[in-house]
């Protein structure tokens, strides 16, 4: 059974940063796309960044210049630096991972930007 395990969130001031992880654990033959998304309260879930196996990243547009994606394919980890946090950005935080094509999800991580 994979697993996923987040860690990072945590209140910060608007203008701040912080570094989300999530890791998987488990028998795996690979993993393919990973990727960060997010839900406030009242709204859908939705994605923030995607990256491929071979590093290619996508984002929301409310994030871009801000919020950067990376991956670690020999700890099976993604990461999600978030710099100039705002307020808006306030929400769980979720990753995903595509191992041996099935869909997995962390258990979520919470980010409150406020003052």
């Amino acid at each position: 059974q994979v697993q996923l395990v987040e860690s990072g969130g945590g209140l910060v001031q608007p203008g701040g940063s912080l570094r989300l992880s999530c890791a998987a654990s488990g028998i795996m033959l690979g993993i393919n796309r990973m990727g960060w998304y997010r839900q406030a309260p009242g709204n859908q879930r939705e994605l923030v960044a995607g990256i491929t196996t071979y590093g290619i990243t996508n984002y929301a547009d409310s994030v871009k210049g801000r919020f950067t994606i990376s991956r670690d394919n020999a700890k099976n980890t993604v990461y999600l630096q978030m710099n100039s946090l705002k307020p808006e950005d306030t929400a769980a935080y979720y990753c995903h991972m595509e191992v041996d094509w099935r869909n997995y999800w962390g258990q979520g991580t919470q980010v409150t930007v406020s003052s």
